[in-house]
């Protein structure tokens, strides 16, 4: 059964940082492609950051120099690294896999 669990999430000033977490289980993390989603009010889905699973890495514009996603094979967990906050990053954040298993995402709410 595939499951992933996003948390890190919270509140955070514009110009902060914060680190979400994606464990996954029920999958064969180690050879999968990871990515982070995510989802504003009234806004469509957007990618924000995938990593391939031999490391490679590629961003969305809007985050790019500002985000990092990374892996840990070993506790099959995906990381993003978010700096630099602002208030337009405000959304759920989700790193499905395969785009047909979500888990319940984590909320991310920039402001001051």
């Amino acid at each position: 059964q595939v499951q992933l669990v996003e948390s890190g999430g919270g509140l955070v000033q514009p110009g902060g940082s914060l680190r979400l977490s994606c464990a996954a289980s029920g999958i064969i993390f180690s050879i999968s492609n990871m990515a982070w989603y995510r989802q504003a009010p009234g806004k469509q889905r957007e990618l924000v950051a995938a990593i391939l699973g031999g490391g490679t890495t590629n961003y969305a514009n809007s985050v790019k120099g500002r985000f990092a996603i990374s892996r840990e094979n070993a506790k099959e967990t995906v990381y993003l690294q978010m700096n630099s906050l602002q208030p337009e990053d405000t959304a759920v954040y989700y790193c499905p896999y395969r785009g047909a298993y979500w888990g319940q995402g984590t909320q991310v709410t920039v402001s001051s």
